[in-house]
């Protein structure tokens, strides 16, 4: 968009607005609200809701203002009887596609269809449910409610983004229906990012509430609580709070009174990952042995790889994801700490991603035959929680996590922003090679949410080549050089949502780019406000490292490391 200039006038207010800018972003910069359903950012404009009509002066008829650029001098009108009435038929008309069950939603209080009925005092109920023996669809943890599918297709093009296009649109005008592709060479890769961007809430994750209400009650089970890094700076979106709001403290005491019977966080197994991570990347370097190491914190990506691009399983690292190590050790040192039997205890964990919860019943996760983590909760299905308890997380005292699973670096926080991972890994990967730390811990080029970035670091001798992707289709521009260049780099983050688990397909809802980076800055502030922030200096990883490992690698490996194989198309079920 070029940054020259141009006045228009809208409702008769003049606004300064930048050449190239549509009318809804000139609108919304001035602080004039248009209404708009399937525009999203993070997509192309279609125009297929017709709900941001406007009209402009000496013009015919009425245009989108999604799709509409302004012109020097340009007179537009929002909110004109004739806008408002159309804005109400088409409203009428979209509710004729979509079956209300409002209490069951993942926009809840933000659903811009029931705000928009009411602004515009459109009847949802004018036309009968056309839809209301479409099916509804489970594939893995997803699930697809087509009688609520308004045909917006932001769920087709996001899929295609993430390079899985499992979502196709069939037959066209009334019939047009969207559903998972039956090709057996195309597989949901379950990032969640179709739900993030649906703006009707006909796509969800699975959801566990009635199960995890049962478990909290039943005296011969131990139910304890982990959350990941990203949580503490999205969670409080849910109880209204500003994005970005940091609660670790409130989570922790929200979660208490859910009647969890520990509270432990991810972030300590965060250092755990990166402790692990970097001396498996110092070792393939050092042995120059299957390069570049990819990153596996992110099972969406993982789930990628095992369906798309099998031949790349080498070069995934053999460390378990943060949420997997820390429910592994729950159920083997904690266990054995408190002297409990590990199969009295369920795990649960909070997180941002819908993917984490297909990971948790990967065969190759289990830990002494049991799964590590017994069941996954959304950010968003934990706002939903806390709400049918009336807990009020944002006036909460604050508390801290439980030991020993509670303490963390500021190198494990920021494993919730994309080059979050490969920043930690870095700085103990220089530890390890140089024997000292990093003089400023800080490193910027990993940073950001642009969709790609690499750097070379200079550690001692050795020049480390490393990259960053968000997004799938960033993660194929790197895949695409590797390709001509297998020597390109030497380690590569990949997260396969938008922003990295802050913007994950399990979070708050809506999320743009400025949600992400409010986020994102949210974690690299505690960060900085940590005193200890490199992992291998974390006291209580240090004692459990000695006093339960005790060098054995045998055990080492158990724990925290796993494997890899090629996988097959998931079911896909109609309900």
């Amino acid at each position: 968009m070029e940054s020259r200039q141009i006045e228009i006038v809208i409702n008769g207010q003049p606004v300064k607005t930048n050449v190239g800018a549509t009318v809804l972003e000139a609108a919304k910069s001035a602080g004039i609200g248009i209404p708009a359903l399937c525009y999203h950012p993070d997509l192309t404009v279609r125009a297929n809701c017709r709900l941001c009509v406007v009209e402009i002066v000496g013009e015919k008829g009425v245009v989108p203002a999604c799709a509409t650029k302004v012109r020097d001098g340009m007179k537009i009108t929002t909110e004109s009887d004739r806008v408002k009435a159309l804005r109400k038929t088409n409203l009428e008309l979209i509710m004729s596609q979509h079956r209300e069950e409002c209490n069951d939603c993942v926009w809840l209080a933000e659903c811009k269809l029931l705000k928009y009925a009411a602004d515009y005092k459109a009847k949802i109920d004018r036309f009968p449910d056309r839809k209301i023996k479409f099916p509804i669809t489970k594939f893995g943890p997803i699930e697809f409610d087509q009688t609520k599918c308004i045909d917006c297709r932001n769920c087709v093009e996001m899929c295609s983004k993430q390079q899985a296009n499992f979502l196709e649109v069939k037959n066209r005008g009334f019939e047009t229906v969207i559903e998972p592709s039956k090709d057996p060479k195309k597989d949901c890769i379950y990032c969640g990012q179709c739900i993030v961007h649906c703006p009707a809430g006909a796509i969800e994750a699975v959801g566990e509430f009635e199960e995890i209400q049962d478990l909290l009650k039943d005296k011969n089970k131990i139910v304890v609580v982990q959350f990941a890094p990203s949580i503490r700076a999205s969670i409080g979106e849910t109880a209204g709070m500003a994005h970005g709001s940091v609660v670790t403290g409130q989570l922790v005491a929200a979660l208490r009174r859910l009647g969890f019977a520990k509270v432990f966080d991810v972030s300590t197994a965060a250092d755990f990952t990166t402790i692990e991570e970097a001396e498996e990347l110092v070792q393939r370097i050092s042995q120059k042995k299957v390069l570049p190491m990819f990153t596996s914190c992110c099972p969406a990506w993982v789930k990628y790889v095992e369906f798309y691009r099998p031949d790349l399983i080498q070069n995934l690292t053999t460390v378990k994801s943060p949420q997997n190590i820390l429910g592994s050790l729950i159920k083997t040192y904690w266990a054995e700490k408190e002297k409990i039997d590990p199969k009295k205890i369920v795990v649960i964990s909070i997180m941002p991603c819908t993917a984490k919860k297909y990971e948790i019943d990967k065969e190759e996760a289990k830990i002494l035959g049991m799964k590590p983590v017994d069941m996954v909760l959304t950010t968003r299905e934990l706002g939903r929680l806390l709400k049918i308890k009336k807990i009020d997380l944002k006036n909460l005292e604050p508390e801290i996590s439980d030991d020993p699973l509670g303490i963390h670096t500021g190198a494990a926080v920021i494993y919730g922003a994309t080059g979050g991972v490969m920043e930690s890994a870095i700085r103990t990967a220089y530890w390890r090679i140089t024997g000292s730390n990093m003089t400023d811990l800080v490193c910027t080029s990993v940073r950001g949410i642009v969709g790609f970035k690499s750097a070379e670091v200079k550690i001692g001798e050795l020049t480390l080549k490393a990259a960053v992707a968000n997004g799938m289709q960033n993660a194929k521009l790197v895949l695409d050089e590797l390709a001509k260049n297998p020597a390109a780099y030497d380690y590569i983050e990949i997260m396969a949502c938008p922003g990295g688990c802050i913007g994950g397909g399990g979070q708050p809802l809506p999320v743009d780019d400025e949600i992400r980076k409010k986020r994102a800055a949210a974690l690299y502030r505690i960060d900085c406000e940590k005193e200890i922030r490199v992992a291998h200096e974390n006291p209580q990883v240090q004692k459990i490292y000695e006093e339960f490992f005790k060098k054995d690698q045998e055990k080492i490996h158990q724990v925290m490391h796993t494997h890899y194989g090629k996988k097959s198309k998931s079911r896909i079920i109609d309900k």
